[in-house]
């Protein structure tokens, strides 16, 4: 068993979201792989396993310190990342299927980057008026600033308060605490080198908020909302992670048939660690 440390999203290594990578997982239980991720302190680890599914190129189990998660998107770019420079053949070039919680992620290699198709949302349309409240006490974002407030989960339970710039979204001051499972992002146009600026906040095991550096599933649920308002088309860059001192570019665009890819650089930061027997 050994695991790999991967950055991604970053425009350079060690600039984006760091995640933990175990290869030959298959001796740990559920207890184990949470133990693991919480000791490695990473937002996510993930564990390598043969599919279930004879579509699926692997089969991965996502972490984060309060539990597991169907889907995550920088776990499974880091993922797929860490599995084809471990000498990994998908069954199709060019094209790597994961099967994770939410069913079957394709993930495409585009020069530099990886992207993959995001996933339909689970819950969409509106925050209601409590839901709005508590978003806006967790975020810090001002009421006054926000020109949209609506679910956009998909597999995280995703809060989206559109903002009405950039400026209001580097502005917003959040809270200490909240409770576990929280999941809270802003997003707002008019990013320095990019079209919009995000930040994403979500409460760990200890019920403590933490500003992720650059959210992939975020990302992926603020796309698929912005190009189905028609708020964005074709394609666009949001940056994401300037508050935590990371500098995160995430890669959005639609294609024609409707599917929404979201992308990103990955970079190796050491590989083939060995890990004792857990």
């Amino acid at each position: 068993m050994t695991r790999d440390l991967v950055d991604v999203f970053g425009l350079r290594p060690f600039a984006g979201n760091p995640l933990g990578v175990v290869h030959g997982a298959e001796g740990l239980d559920t207890e184990a792989m949470l133990g693991l991720t919480r000791w490695l302190g990473f937002s996510e680890t993930t564990f390598l396993l043969p599919p279930s599914d004879p579509a699926a190129d692997y089969r991965v189990r996502i972490f984060y310190p309060a539990g597991e998660l169907p889907f995550a998107s920088h776990p499974t770019l880091g993922t797929c990342h860490a599995w084809l420079a471990a000498g990994g053949k998908p069954k199709r070039a060019g094209v790597v299927m994961q099967e994770c919680g939410v069913g079957l992620i394709e993930v495409r290699q585009e020069g530099e980057l990886l992207s993959f198709r995001a996933p339909a949302l689970t819950r969409s349309g509106a925050l209601s008026d409590e839901e709005l409240t508590e978003a806006l006490r967790v975020s810090g974002a001002r009421r006054e600033a926000v020109v949209e407030a609506v679910h956009v989960a998909n597999g995280p339970k995703w809060q989206l308060l559109r903002l009405a710039s950039a400026a209001d979204v580097l502005a917003a001051e959040p809270a200490a605490k909240a409770p576990v499972g929280t999941d809270v992002g802003l997003a707002g146009p008019g990013a320095e080198g990019a079209d919009w600026e995000l930040r994403a906040f979500f409460a760990n095991g200890l019920g403590q908020i933490c500003e992720d550096p650059v959210t992939g599933s975020f990302n992926a649920g603020v796309a698929m909302h912005l190009f189905a308002s028609a708020l964005a088309s074709r394609s666009y860059v949001a940056a994401q992670g300037q508050k935590t001192g990371a500098n995160g570019r995430v890669h959005c665009r639609i294609d024609p048939d409707g599917s929404v890819w979201i992308g990103g650089r990955v970079d190796m930061i050491a590989a083939g660690a060995s890990l004792p027997a857990l």
